[in-house]
């Protein structure tokens, strides 16, 4: 996962000066009467009736000029154009090691089509101190934002769009394209709280196109607040669905990213149960599993039940996911289910089966299983006695989720969980599990929900595969 950003924005530095003027939908023309507005769709609507004081008008007036003169210029001209050869060959640039080497030519080539607005960009303290109104200082917004649009100055660009924003003048349906660009190029620059204003004024103004929600969140994670950004995140995602609409994938692996190196379980386990309920695929489940695995440390009869999801899922990805599961499971004590997995480890190509650790397993399971079986019904009759103890009935439960007895393993884990001293969401886990090995989806989700404490997270990642289930056979569902 990257830390470049939860979206695929368009950078700032490679958007072209007529690219953002129309972003905008502004762009400074000539004289003191406030500039056009185009649209996307390039008509023209009016724009604000401004009424600019006669100080203002002294300076803006050869200011505009100023800026018109070096547009013109046959050196600007030249400039102009290799700029946009730089910035093409940069965003031409399909590796993050070409897109590096291609930059410097196109910074330097930016830094020489500023030299060409040296004139008219030293003005620009000046403009703005004479601007003593709002409409004064509206139109000192735009014509700031010609020149910076102009001269591909970035900070220029940035103080005549918070210009046009502070007067006060700009049409409410434009505050929050503006905001969200102030907020952008903030970020952009590093100026993290002006981008977390900006963003915020944005999404409050209403602003849906872009990335602002994902960029707000961002400015969160480049701060380090990190719980700030992931509540936050949580908090859009919750929004989107409840209105029905899409949460881009990309969000959620950049929070569960952020939850990861962070170490946050609770939000390890938020974000990857999140993946694994609205982009259930296979990378995403074996994502979201392994990130819990590595995140929680569960204890190994802990990580067992997390392994089976894994094998429910099949969403194994590499030769350490069956390793990991015939340890956890222990061919001395669930010999069957050990064999089951090294067979699909080999299948799969991902366990050798000469390897000393599979043979070494694959031989105990098989001494096991057949002592193991002669055993089953006396277990079936002591974990259902009142007078066993939770032990009993827990192993007894075990033996048979081992041996892919769902019901009788469920009848065990129940009885379990009424003995005194039982690891309650073990049981609770256990039974859920063999509730989803019986096709009874709504029962298991109803068991998972019980569970408190580290077990949640993988909790929740059961529940989400037991709902999925049900929703491929809701007739079978429908039926327990």
């Amino acid at each position: 996962m990257t830390n470049k950003g939860i979206a695929q924005r368009a950078s700032l530095l490679s958007r072209s000066a007529l690219g953002l003027a129309l972003a905008l939908g502004t762009i400074a023309a000539g004289g003191l009467t406030a500039p056009a507005a185009f649209a996307k769709d390039n008509k023209a609507p009016a724009a604000p009736k401004v009424n600019l004081s006669k100080g203002f008008r002294a300076v803006a007036a050869p200011f505009d000029a100023s800026v018109s003169a070096a547009i013109a210029a046959p050196a600007t001209v030249a400039a102009k154009a290799a700029f946009a050869a730089a910035s093409q060959a940069y965003n031409a640039a399909t590796t993050n090691s070409a897109r590096t080497a291609a930059r410097p030519a196109m910074e330097a080539a930016r830094a020489a089509l500023r030299t060409n607005f040296t004139g008219p960009i030293a003005q620009v303290d000046p403009l703005l101190a004479a601007a003593t109104s709002n409409d004064d200082r509206f139109t000192a917004g735009q014509l700031i934002l010609k020149l910076g649009i102009s001269a591909e100055d970035l900070l220029v660009q940035r103080k005549g769009i918070a210009t046009q924003i502070a007067s006060g003048m700009l049409p409410a349906a434009d505050l929050g394209k503006f905001n969200y660009f102030s907020g952008s190029m903030a970020y952009d620059a590093g100026d993290y709280p002006a981008a977390l204003a900006g963003l915020n004024a944005a999404i409050a103004a209403g602003y849906t196109d872009g990335d602002a929600q994902a960029l707000l969140a961002e400015t969160y994670f480049k701060q380090n607040q990190n719980a700030a950004g992931l509540n936050y995140l949580k908090t859009t995602i919750a929004a989107n669905r409840a209105a029905g609409r899409p949460v881009p994938a990309l969000w959620l692996r950049r929070g569960l990213s952020i939850a990861y190196n962070a170490k946050m379980v609770d939000d390890v386990g938020t974000f990857a149960s999140l993946l694994a309920e609205l982009y259930p695929n296979h990378d995403n489940w074996a994502g979201a599993i392994s990130t819990v695995r590595e995140v929680a440390h569960y204890p190994l009869q802990d990580e067992l039940d997390l392994m089976r999801l894994m094998d429910r899922t099949n969403s194994y990805s590499e030769t350490r996911d069956y390793l990991e599961y015939i340890e956890s499971a222990d061919a001395r004590r669930l010999p069957q289910e050990v064999l089951t997995v090294i067979q699909k480890g080999i299948t799969a190509g991902k366990l050798n089966a000469g390897d000393v650790f599979v043979v070494e397993a694959r031989g105990i399971a098989n001494a096991r299983v057949a002592p193991m079986r002669a055993t089953l019904a006396a277990l079936q009759r002591d974990a259902g006695s009142a007078s066993s103890d939770a032990a009993t009935a827990m192993g007894a439960g075990d033996v048979f989720l081992n041996f892919a007895d769902a019901p009788k393993a469920e009848a065990a884990f129940t009885s379990a969980l009424t003995k005194p001293g039982v690891d309650t969401n073990r049981a609770l886990t256990r039974l859920g599990i063999a509730q989803v090995d019986a096709g009874e989806y709504p029962a298991a989700i109803a068991t998972f929900a019980k569970i408190t404490g580290p077990r949640v997270a993988m909790a929740r990642l059961w529940s989400i595969f037991a709902k999925q289930k049900m929703q491929e056979t809701p007739v079978a569902a429908a039926a327990h």
